[in-house]
């Protein structure tokens, strides 16, 4: 079986980053891949948004995140992974790219858990971010193959408005060092 494609058509206002948008996103979830996954990532494109920011190639690509952006040269400039990356990983990616974050839809204090101890280059640079307990679960349960979206961050609130469901949760964030 095949990947589903999902349409996004997203409103994003990123006032914390000075950030306006309207997206229209293609994105294909794997039939491995959680919808709670698949809403994560899609959060990690919309709240990293910058010129040359892309979807990576999902699952199935072992050498690039979740998401990526590039510059015009084609340099990496981030590196963001989704769910509960290893510390190789994470050190890879930091190595690799300007900025690097995890999003993360699991428990956070587990995920850092993992990472203790484990050489992650810059770790005090590099961001996890996770969202109120439930937030991402509701999410998913409003996303159809064809969604509308509105994204809005102020002050590191993050406002959904998903198919006619509003939504909100904080965005939290630690490093990984």
């Amino acid at each position: 079986m095949g990947a589903t494609i999902h349409t996004f058509d997203v409103q994003l206002s990123d006032v914390d980053r000075g950030v306006y948008e309207q997206l229209s996103l293609r994105v294909a979830q794997h039939p491995s891949e959680t919808t709670a996954f698949m809403a994560t990532r899609l959060l990690a494109l919309c709240l990293e948004h910058e010129e040359g920011i892309a979807f990576g190639e999902g699952i199935s690509g072992a050498d690039e995140p979740a998401v990526l952006a590039r510059d015009l040269t084609g340099a990496l400039t981030a590196w963001i992974e989704v769910g509960a990356p290893e510390a190789e990983r994470v050190h890879r990616g930091s190595m690799a790219a300007e900025r690097t974050a995890v999003y993360t839809h699991r428990d956070p204090e587990k995920v850092a858990a993992r990472w203790s101890g484990k050489r992650i280059h810059q770790a005090e640079e590099v961001r996890l971010v996770w969202f109120d307990e439930g937030f991402i679960d509701a999410v998913a349960g409003a996303i159809a193959r064809r969604t509308t979206m509105s994204v809005s961050v102020m002050e590191r609130e993050l406002y959904l408005e998903v198919n006619g469901t509003s939504l909100s949760s904080t965005v939290h964030e630690r490093r990984a060092g």
